[in-house]
């Protein structure tokens, strides 16, 4: 078993009061009531700028984010953070350009930097993770805001909150 760890702390430059987490957080406001800076030990996390795995979203692989909200261009503090397990083996999702599976499909094994470079298609509106863990992006190019998409079925990215997002680039996340 791989574990990840992540140490939050109150003030940049990991100073102030500090919560380490090895594990799903769905509210830090209990430990700390902000966090400036960040330390990941070990694993891969996705970070969140409201409680409950809601809002904005940033991953973090291994190093240390002296002043994250300036790095990663927050504006809010971290609120949850959810422990990425690293998957071995074929990565495989199917992207539809409609919610509730419809319009055209394409199935996916490796990143795909523009799905409308690659598959003409303008838009994606659900998808069906089978295996692996993966990150879709709002521009081609793995930029722009991100979602964190574990193995499921994901009817329509709207009723997630992610209204008026499209998703143009998926990578998979390994531990490169």
């Amino acid at each position: 078993m791989n574990m990840g760890k992540i140490t939050f702390y109150e003030e940049k430059n990991f100073q102030g009061r500090s919560y380490e987490c090895m594990s799903d957080c769905s509210d830090m406001s209990s430990y700390l009531s902000r966090c400036h800076s960040c330390r990941v030990e070990s694993g891969c996390f996705m970070v969140y700028d409201r409680p409950n795995y809601m809002g904005n979203q940033y991953f973090m692989r291994r190093g240390e984010y002296s002043d994250y909200m300036s790095m990663m261009g927050m504006r809010d503090n971290i609120k949850s953070c959810r422990m990425i397990p690293m998957h071995r083996g074929q990565f495989r999702m199917r992207i539809y350009e409609r919610e509730n599976f419809g319009g055209q499909m394409h199935e996916l094994m490796d990143d795909c930097d523009n799905i409308q470079d690659r598959y003409r298609m303008s838009d994606c509106q659900s998808c069906n993770v089978m295996d692996g863990h993966w990150l879709m992006y709002e521009q081609p190019q793995y930029r722009g805001k991100m979602m964190y998409m574990r193995p499921g079925e994901y009817k329509s990215f709207r009723d997630m909150g992610m209204s008026g997002q499209r998703f143009m680039s998926m990578k998979r996340i390994t531990d490169m």
